[in-house]
């Protein structure tokens, strides 16, 4: 079968966006984000955490780059009951406002943690093998650290999530050279070829990769 012209594949693109942003739960947190300038994961984005987390089961989750809290929500809405995530952001002014979104969207039950600090003065203090899951929405110039520190934080059948790795779109396109879009391509490259790990890229919003610790 040959491959649909790419102005259909736009369109399939466009259509799983609008799908997702008809049933989207986080109206009210993305409309504050907003009036922050504060960038948050995109309705599809969103729906695909929940489904992810949901199937895994996670109870230990791990959320870098926590902001205003939407990822995080959305991650606790299809995890375990008695499911703790721990989130992980620089900004102070952030941690309150995700102590906001939570108290309103985490599921009864779980419970969170929030941390603000830098991702790589915390990953390293986490307990190996203990997490079901691991976001990781902190950008491209930490993405390589962030997510071998998320291997090493997973239980086997556990997820690595990388937010935004086709890099604002540039990751596709040979002839883009910028250090950030680079140093993503060599992060894919890296997981793929992984042996701990079955990886896969889905183009939803800005692009998830993810993959899953195999078992021991």
């Amino acid at each position: 079968m040959s491959a649909r012209p790419a102005a259909s594949k736009h369109s399939s693109w466009v259509y799983t966006e609008q799908l997702a942003e008809g049933a989207d739960p986080f109206a009210e947190v993305r409309h504050r984000a907003a009036e922050m300038g504060v960038e948050v994961v995109s309705p599809a984005v969103a729906a695909t955490l929940t489904v992810l987390s949901s199937a895994v089961r996670a109870e230990a989750v791990v959320d870098v780059g926590t902001g205003v809290g939407l990822s995080a929500a959305a991650l606790l809405r299809g995890a375990s009951p008695q499911a703790v995530l721990t989130g992980i952001d620089p900004a102070p002014d952030s941690a309150e406002e995700a102590r906001r979104t939570l108290r309103h969207y985490a599921p009864t039950g779980t419970r969170h943690r929030l941390i603000a600090q830098q991702a790589e003065q915390v990953l390293p203090r986490l307990a190996a093998g203990s997490y079901d899951l691991v976001f990781c929405d902190a950008g491209a110039q930490t993405a390589d650290q962030c997510t071998e520190d998320a291997i090493r934080l997973l239980r086997g059948g556990g997820l690595l999530i990388l937010h935004d790795a086709l890099d604002q779109d540039r990751v596709p396109r040979p002839a883009v050279r910028e250090e950030t879009t680079q140093r993503m391509r060599g992060v894919h490259t890296r997981l793929v070829e992984d042996p701990r790990l079955h990886s896969t890229l889905l183009a939803t919003g800005a692009g998830l990769f993810v993959s899953v610790r195999r078992a021991a």
